[in-house]
C-alpha cells in the first residue's frame, strides 16, 4: 500500500489511462538515463501498479521525482496534468506560507515586543539582514548560518522577524519554498521522534505531502532557536541516521540534521547563545556568523520615542545618555525594555525609580517592584511575598528540570491559579507560548529562580527536584556550561544591601548574610589543593564581583585564591579581571591567556593599570601579545618573579619592549620562558643586549629559529661579568656544531650558568666534542647538560667519558634519543666506575641499546656511589638483561633511586621481577617518562591551554 505521505503524486497517476500509464513506464527508462540515475529494472516496472510505482519512485529518486514526473506527463501528451500538478503544489506552498504568516504575525504582535514601528526595527537590524541575504543567496549551495550574541541582544526576535518576512513574501522568496521554525527547547521532554513527525507538527492540513516537500531539500530552510535551553547534549557523529522517517532519540535526530547526515542539501539558520555556542559550532559544516551586537545609540533613541510619547521619549533618552553606566546597559534590548517599563511606572507615580548607577540585578529588582506596586498597590507585604514565592518556585523548578515552557499542571503545582496567571501576564512576568506559558524573558526566570533561595525558609516544602544552595553552587562554579551559568550573576547582585533595601517595602525583611556565607564557604573549598572540584570559569566570577561591588565582600572572595588561570577574550574581560585581581592580596600565581583581538579593542596604552597586583611568584600568558604595550604595566609588579609567554608571537619590536621593561630596576622577573615565540636571530641579539643587566636567572628560548647567529649573541651576553643567568634552554632552535664553538668560549668564562639544554639540535659528535673540551676545564661551572636528539653516535662517548672522570661539577647528563648503542655505553660505564666520577643523573633512553650492555650497566650501578637516576626507557632490553640489572639494583652498594623503564612493555615474568625489586628497595622507583614533567616545566612548554585553577 502506498504511504499516505506520497498521496500527492498518486492522485495524478490515477488520472492516466492504462495506455498512458504503460507509455509513462516505457519512457521512464530513458528519463532515468537523462538524469544520470541508477535505473530501475524493467521487470520491476513493467507490471507494477500505480501505487507501487509511486513508492518505488519516492524510494529510489526522492530528490528528482517531481522533475521527472512533470517532464514525463508532457511526453505522454498530458500537459494538463503537468500544469495542474504545478499549480496545486504552488497553491499548497502558498497556503503553508499564509499559515506561517498568520502564526508569526500573531507571535510578532502578541509575544514579541520591540516597542517601535517595524520600519525602525528594520533600520536597527539592517546590517544583520544584509548578512542573512549574503549567506542565503538565491543561487547559493546549501548553507549554515549561526546568529550569535549574548543573552538579551535580540537573536530570537531577529529570527521571528525573518520568518515573518519570508512568509509575507519579502525575504528569500527565490531561495526557499519551505522554512520551518522550531524552538528546540520545546523538545526537552520528548524522548523520541522522527524528523517527519517534527515537520508534520508544523504543517496545516492543506499542505503538500512530506515526500513532496522533502523532494527538493535545497529549497528548505530550518530555523532552530533556543539551544541554550536544550536539556540534552548533541554529540559529534554519534548514532547518526539519514532516514528522516525513522523514530530515534530526539538528540540523535537533531544531531543528524545539524551534521548534514539527514537532509544534507537543506540549509540551517541557528540561534546560539553563550552556553550553546561552543557545543554546537563543532557539529556544523562551514557555519557563517551573523552577530547581534546590541542596540546602537540611534536604536536606543528609536526605542525611547516609540515606547513613550515622542516628547517624553526624547527627554528619557537624554537622561539615559547622561548616565553612562545605565546607558551602557541600554544596548541590551531586554534591559532597555525593563528600564523603560520602570521609568514609565515612575513617570505616572511621580517617583524616581532608578538611581545614577544600577547593576543588572538592581534593574530587574526595580522592574519587578514597579510592576508589583502598579498591580498590588498598598497590599500587605506578607501577601505580596506569598505571591512572589509562587513565581520563584515555578522558576527554580524549571531551572533544575531544564524546563522553560510550562503547562497548566506546572502552574497548579506551584499554586498559580488562572487569575494569578492573568495577573502575571499583565505584569509581563509571563507570556503565552502556543498553549503553554513561558517567562517573559529568560533572565526573569533566572532572577526569580535565584530569588527563591533568598526567600526560602526551613519550614517550606518544595518539589524534590529543587536542589539545596550548596548543590546549586556546585552546579554554578564547579561544572562547565549549564543552565545556571547566568543565574550566578544574580546571586552576587541580589546579595547586596542596595537590592535588599529595594525589595523590603514590598516583601518585608530578606536576609542575604546566609547566602554570602554559603558562597564564601563553597568558594573556599574550591581553592583548597585537596579539593577535586576546581573553579572552572574564574572570569565569570569576576563579572559577578563587579555586579556586587561591595568592597569588603569582593576582597573576601578574592582572598580565597592563591592561584588563578583566566582567559581574557575581550576588553570587558580585561576590565573585569583588573577590578577583581586588584583586590586579591593573597594571590601568588596568575596565568593569563590574552587573545590577540583584546589589544585592538584597547586604545589607551595605560588601560588596565595592574601595578598594584600583589603576586608572590608567577604570571603566565599564552597569546599574541599585541604591540607589547602591556609589558610596561605587568612587568613592574614588584612580586612578579615568573613570566611564561610560550606560544606567543613576538616581533622584534615587541621583544625590544619586553627587554626594555625587564631591564627596569622595578622589574623582579627571574624566570623568563619564551618558547615557541617565533624569536629570530636578530631578536635574540636585541634580547642579549638588554638581559645583561637584568635579574633573569632562567631563560627558555626553546622552539625558536635562533640559529647559530642567535646563539652567538647569547654567548656574548654569557661572557659579560654582569650576566647572572643560571639556566639556558635552547632545544629545537635550529643549531649546528658551529653554535658549540660559541658556547665553548662562553662556558669557560661564565661563572653562573649551571644548566644548558641543547636538545633536538643538529650538533653531531663534532659539536659535542667542542663542548667536552670546555667541560674538561676545572673553572667550568656547568652542572647539567641536556643533549637528547642531537644526532650523536658512540664515537663521541670517548670524549664524554673523559669529562665524567675529571669534571667535579657536572651532575646531570642527558643523552637520550641518540645512536649511542652498546659500544658507547661500555665507554660511559668505564667512566662511571672511575672513582672521580661525580655524575648523579644519566639519560640513555632511546639510545639503540640491547642486552649486550646490561652487564656493563650492572657493574656501574654497583660501583658508582653518586649515580641516583638512570633512564633506560625505550630500549630493546629483554628478560635476561633485565635480570642482570635487577641483581645490581638489589646489591647493597647500589645507590640508584630512579630507573627509567616502561614496565608494561616487558613480559609478565619481567614485570614481576621489577615489582619484586621495587618492593625490596623502598627507595627505588621504576618510572616510564620519568623526566618529562620536569623538562616541560623548565622549558616552559604548554601542550594545551588549560584554564583549570
Amino acid at each position: 500500500m502506498v504511504d499516505s505521505s506520497s498521496y500527492g503524486l498518486l492522485q495524478y497517476f490515477q488520472k492516466l489511462s492504462d495506455e498512458e500509464f504503460q507509455r509513462f513506464k516505457e519512457l521512464l527508462q530513458k528519463e532515468q538515463e537523462k538524469f544520470k540515475l541508477k535505473p530501475l529494472s524493467w521487470t520491476k516496472i513493467k507490471n507494477t501498479s500505480k501505487e507501487d510505482l509511486v513508492t518505488q519512485l519516492y524510494t529510489h529518486y526522492p530528490r528528482q521525482v517531481w522533475d521527472m514526473v512533470l517532464n514525463l506527463f508532457l511526453q505522454v501528451n498530458r500537459k494538463d496534468l503537468s500544469t495542474m500538478a504545478q499549480i496545486e503544489r504552488r497553491d499548497k506552498q502558498n497556503k503553508y506560507k499564509e499559515f506561517m504568516k498568520n502564526l508569526f504575525q500573531y507571535i510578532w504582535t502578541s509575544e514579541t515586543n520591540t516597542y517601535m514601528p517595524d520600519r525602525s526595527y528594520n533600520t536597527i537590524i539592517d546590517r544583520q539582514y544584509k548578512a542573512l541575504l549574503d549567506i542565503f543567496d538565491s543561487e547559493s549551495d546549501p548553507a549554515t548560518a549561526v546568529v550569535l550574541g549574548t543573552r538579551g541582544k535580540g537573536k530570537t526576535v531577529f529570527l521571528r522577524k525573518a520568518m515573518l518576512d519570508w512568509a509575507s513574501g519579502v525575504l528569500l522568496q527565490n531561495r526557499f519554498q519551505y522554512v520551518f521554525f522550531f524552538s528546540v527547547f520545546s523538545l526537552n521532554n520528548t524522548t523520541e521522534l522522527s524528523l517527519a513527525e517534527l515537520i508534520s507538527s508544523k504543517l496545516p492540513e492543506c499542505s503538500e505531502t512530506l515526500d513532496d516537500i522533502l523532494s527538493n531539500p535545497k529549497r528548505i530552510l530550518f530555523v532552530l532557536d533556543g539551544f541554550d535551553y536544550l536539556k540534552f547534549d548533541l554529540e559529534l557523529r554519534t548514532n547518526l541516521c539519514n532516514d528522516w522517517r525513522k523514530r530515534l532519540p530526539t538528540q540523535n535526530v537533531l544531531s543528524s540534521l545539524l551534521q548534514k547526515i539527514m537532509l544534507p542539501e537543506c540549509s540551517l539558520l541557528l540561534e546560539l547563545g553563550e552556553s550553546s555556542c561552543s557545543k554546537i559550532i563543532p557539529l556544523l559544516q562551514n557555519p557563517r556568523e551573523i552577530i547581534m551586537s546590541g542596540l546602537s545609540e540611534q536604536s536606543i533613541y528609536f526605542y525611547c520615542v516609540s515606547f513613550f510619547k515622542i516628547q517624553l521619549g526624547v527627554e528619557v533618552f537624554k537622561d539615559l545618555k547622561k548616565n553612562e553606566p545605565l546607558f551602557t546597559l541600554c544596548s541590551n534590548p531586554s534591559m532597555l525594555w525593563m528600564i523603560c517599563s520602570s521609568l514609565m511606572w515612575g513617570h505616572y507615580s511621580r517617583e524616581e525609580v532608578i538611581s545614577s548607577s544600577e547593576s543588572t540585578s538592581a534593574i530587574h529588582t526595580i522592574f519587578i517592584m514597579s510592576a508589583f506596586k502598579s498591580i498590588f498597590g498598598l497590599g500587605s507585604s506578607k501577601y505580596k511575598r506569598f505571591k512572589l514565592k509562587t513565581l520563584c518556585t515555578l522558576a527554580v523548578e524549571g531551572m533544575w528540570k531544564q524546563v522553560y515552557v510550562f503547562d497548566s499542571e506546572d502552574l497548579r503545582r506551584n499554586k498559580i491559579s488562572e487569575s494569578d496567571k492573568t495577573v502575571w501576564l499583565k505584569m509581563k512576568f509571563l507570556q503565552i507560548q502556543g498553549n503553554n506559558i513561558m517567562f517573559y524573558h529568560s533572565t526573569l526566570q533566572w532572577y526569580f529562580a535565584t530569588l527563591f533561595y533568598f526567600l526560602k525558609q526551613d519550614k517550606d516544602t518544595y518539589h524534590p527536584v529543587i536542589g539545596s544552595l550548596p548543590q546549586l553552587l556546585g552546579e554554578i562554579y564547579a561544572h562547565k556550561q549549564n543552565q545556571w551559568t547566568h543565574a550566578q550573576t544574580f546571586f552576587f547582585g541580589i546579595a547586596t544591601k542596595h537590592v535588599i533595601t529595594l525589595l523590603k517595602p514590598c516583601f518585608g525583611n530578606i536576609s542575604f548574610k546566609t547566602i554570602r556565607q554559603e558562597i564564601i564557604r563553597y568558594l573556599k573549598s574550591l581553592s583548597q589543593p585537596e579539593c577535586n572540584e576546581k573553579l572552572v570559569h574564574p572570569k565569570k566570577l569576576f563579572f559577578c564581583l563587579i555586579e556586587n561591588q561591595e568592597e569588603r565582600f569582593v576582597s573576601q572572595v578574592m582572598n580565597l585564591f592563591e592561584e588563578i588561570t583566566v582567559d581574557i577574550s575581550d576588553s570587558d574581560d580585561l576590565g573585569a579581571a583588573e577590578y577583581s585581581l586588584l583586590r586579591a592580596s593573597k594571590l601568588k600565581n596568575l596565568h593569563l591567556h590574552i587573545q590577540k583581538k583584546v589589544f585592538s579593542e584597547i586604545h589607551d596604552p595605560e588601560y588596565g593599570s595592574l601595578e598594584n597586583f600583589k603576586l608572590d611568584q608567577k604570571c603566565s600568558f599564552m597569546t599574541n601579545f599585541g604591540d607589547g604595550s602591556l609589558f610596561c604595566t605587568f612587568l613592574q609588579i614588584p612580586q612578579l618573579k615568573y613570566l611564561n609567554l610560550y606560544g606567543t608571537d613576538l616581533s622584534n619590536d615587541v621583544v625590544e619592549m619586553l627587554c626594555s621593561a625587564l631591564k627596569c630596576s622595578t622589574c623582579r622577573v627571574e624566570e623568563l620562558l619564551l618558547g615557541k615565540c617565533d624569536i629570530s636571530s636578530e631578536a635574540c641579539g636585541i634580547m642579549a643586549t638588554f638581559l645583561i643587566n637584568s635579574k633573569v636567572k632562567h631563560l627558555s628560548l626553546v622552539e625558536n629559529p635562533l640559529k647559530n647567529k642567535g646563539v652567538m649573541f647569547l654567548c656574548k651576553m654569557l661572557k659579560d661579568p654582569s650576566c647572572v643567568l643560571e639556566s639556558l634552554m635552547l632545544s629545537y632552535c635550529c643549531l649546528t656544531f658551529i653554535a658549540c664553538g660559541h658556547l665553548y668560549e662562553a662556558l669557560l668564562s661564565n661563572k653562573h650558568l649551571s644548566l644548558l639544554d641543547l636538545g633536538s639540535n643538529f650538533l653531531e659528535d663534532i659539536g659535542v666534542n667542542l663542548l667536552c673540551e670546555a667541560l674538561k676545564y676545572p673553572n667550568c661551572t656547568l652542572k647539567e647538560l641536556w643533549l637528547p636528539g642531537c644526532y650523536l653516535t658512540s664515537e663521541c662517548c670517548e670524549e664524554i667519558s673523559a669529562v665524567l672522570t675529571c669534571n667535579k661539577n657536572l651532575k646531570t647528563l642527558k643523552l637520550g634519543n641518540n645512536n649511542i648503542q652498546d659500544t658507547g655505553v661500555k665507554r660511559l660505564c668505564e667512566a662511571l666506575c672511575h672513582p672521580k666520577c661525580k655524575v648523579q643523573c644519566l639519560g640513555l633512553d632511546m639510545c639503540e641499546l640491547s642486552n649486550d650492555c646490561c652487564e656493563d650497566l650492572a657493574l656501574a650501578l654497583i660501583t658508582c656511589n653518586t649515580l641516583k637516576s638512570l633512564n633506560l626507557d625505550w630500549n630493546a632490553l629483554h628478560h635476561s638483561g633485565l635480570v642482570m640489572l635487577c641483581e645490581a639494583l638489589n646489591h647493597k652498594k647500589c645507590k640508584l633511586n630512579m630507573l627509567g623503564l616502561d614496565k608494561s612493555s616487558f613480559s609478565e615474568e619481567s614485570q614481576t621481577f621489577l615489582q619484586a625489586v621495587e618492593k625490596k628497595n623502598n627507595n627505588l622507583n621504576v618510572l616510564h617518562f620519568p623526566w618529562v614533567e620536569d623538562e616541560l616545566k623548565k622549558r616552559g612548554v604548554r601542550l594545551v591551554w588549560n584554564s583549570k585553577n
